[in-house]
């Protein structure tokens, strides 16, 4: 999951919208509280500050098993939980086979966001690759 936040954050930055650590004291109380409401399972969280919203991460070895999206009025937007490849859906495979030739999958993500639509995310070389919940492509992020 941090090489998706780190792939997510360099292009990003190659866009000019870069993602920037964040201390908790920079993080809006009514944003902590949000997460701690909706997620109160949530320790040890890292903040960033991405295209305007908060992004909470913790959990796992690597601290950001799940990436937790809030609007600046605390508003929760997705969540992202790190998944083992195989657990992506079937055709998701079968697509960047044909489409990304040589692509190795290197981490994938459910989403699921505020209405309750899931998503899948998989990691590739280049970018990440979003999946409705059929697996889908619905874009590149």
């Amino acid at each position: 999951m941090k090489k998706i936040v780190m792939t997510a954050a360099i292009a990003l930055m190659a866009g000019g919208l870069q993602a920037q650590d964040l201390k908790q004291k920079d993080v809006p109380a009514v944003v902590k509280d949000a997460l701690v409401k909706k997620y109160p399972e949530a320790t040890k969280v890292s903040w960033e500050k991405e295209k305007g919203n908060y992004e909470a991460n913790w959990g796992g070895k690597s601290g950001e098993d799940n990436s937790a999206l809030f609007k600046p009025d605390g508003t929760f937007v997705e969540i992202v939980k790190a998944i083992s490849i195989s657990a992506l859906p079937k055709n998701v495979a079968a697509y960047i086979k044909e489409h990304y030739k040589g692509a190795k999958i290197r981490e994938a993500g459910k989403i699921t966001d505020a209405a309750g639509k899931t998503m899948y995310e998989a990691e590739i070389k280049g970018g990440d690759l979003i999946f409705d919940e059929n697996g889908i492509f619905i874009k590149k992020d």
